[in-house]
């Protein structure tokens, strides 16, 4: 009888387990119904990655045989066979470390002044974020004119008060910081992402701050800015990757010109790949590129640890 019973246990445990193991009855429609994003992430973003990959090795050119040979695409960039390399990441590095900082900081306070209570708030926000709907390319053109050192309106205003006229994109010197305040233009998106950050901040706090006697300037620092850190934080990565990838105002406004001053990384890379069909090095630079998108954001994920508070949880997790 004992052995017997043992036996049923036996059995019964089996048949649980077994139940267990099984894969739930929905399984399947979750699969299927999923199927066109899993299919759609496999054919346009994992393949073309793996076949970027593949090519960066070999001497691919449009309208030959790919040819692999190993390293000699990444070496022939780092050791200045390349003459553009270099100035596009110099460029580019001088471009994404001022805008980036210079951008997160008025769009934070732009939204600020948006969330004050004051007489057509509703204008305001909407003409803050009109340029986002204008295409790049279209609000690139018009800078271009309004930008002209001998016939554009920026220059013919700043004479008629008596201020120095500037050459902007046709210096060297000036092209870049140009390009810097143009890119101020397209902030509405980073305006309208810390303006539902802010809505977001409870009342109460601010409320405790004038109990205590503070101020306006006690409220941004002690309950402002740590309450919109997750916020500052998102924007601050989306910022660097899309600085990165900068690449419609220098291809629409300046060519890289003058003297490749504004040659940015992604220009670059499409010049190397469209302009000259050497897709093979193209596809080491894009390598490159997501490379060095990833190690940026990184840092950056880790420096959050020490300054990102999240409401209810530890800000270091």
């Amino acid at each position: 009888m004992k052995t017997m019973a043992t036996y049923q246990e036996r059995t019964v445990a089996r048949g649980r387990a077994g139940k267990r193991k099984r894969p739930p009855k929905d399984l399947g429609w979750g699969i299927l119904f999923a199927s066109p994003v899993l299919l759609g992430y496999l054919i346009f973003v994992v393949i073309p990655i793996a076949a970027t990959l593949y090519l960066s090795f070999t001497s691919y050119n449009v309208g030959s045989s790919a040819e692999w040979i190993g390293f000699d695409n990444y070496t022939r960039l780092f050791n200045g066979g390349d003459p553009f390399f270099f100035p596009a990441v110099k460029a580019t590095i001088y471009y994404v470390g001022l805008s980036v900082p210079l951008g997160i900081i008025l769009s934070f306070f732009a939204a600020i002044l948006l969330n004050q209570k004051i007489a057509g708030r509703a204008i305001f926000r909407g003409i803050f974020y009109l340029p986002v709907i204008i295409p790049l390319a279209a609000s690139s053109m018009v800078w271009l004119w309004l930008l002209q050192p001998d016939f554009g309106i920026v220059n013919y205003a700043l004479d008629s008060v008596g201020l120095p006229e500037s050459r902007w994109l046709g210096d060297t010197s000036s092209v870049i910081p140009t390009l810097i305040l143009f890119s101020f233009w397209t902030l509405g998106n980073t305006i309208v992402i810390f303006l539902a950050g802010l809505q977001g901040i409870p009342a109460h706090l601010y409320e405790a701050i004038e109990i205590d006697g503070g101020n306006a300037w006690h409220k941004l620092i002690y309950v402002t800015i740590p309450m919109s850190s997750p916020i500052i934080f998102f924007n601050t990565v989306i910022a660097f990757i899309n600085g990165f990838q900068t690449f419609v105002q220098p291809a629409v406004m300046t060519q890289g010109g003058p003297n490749n001053a504004s040659l940015m990384y992604v220009l670059f890379l499409f010049n190397e790949g469209f302009k000259f069909s050497r897709m093979g090095s193209a596809s080491a630079i894009s390598m490159l590129l997501f490379v060095i998108i990833a190690l940026f954001t990184a840092v950056i994920f880790i420096f959050s640890r020490s300054f990102v508070y999240y409401e209810g949880g530890n800000s270091k997790k």
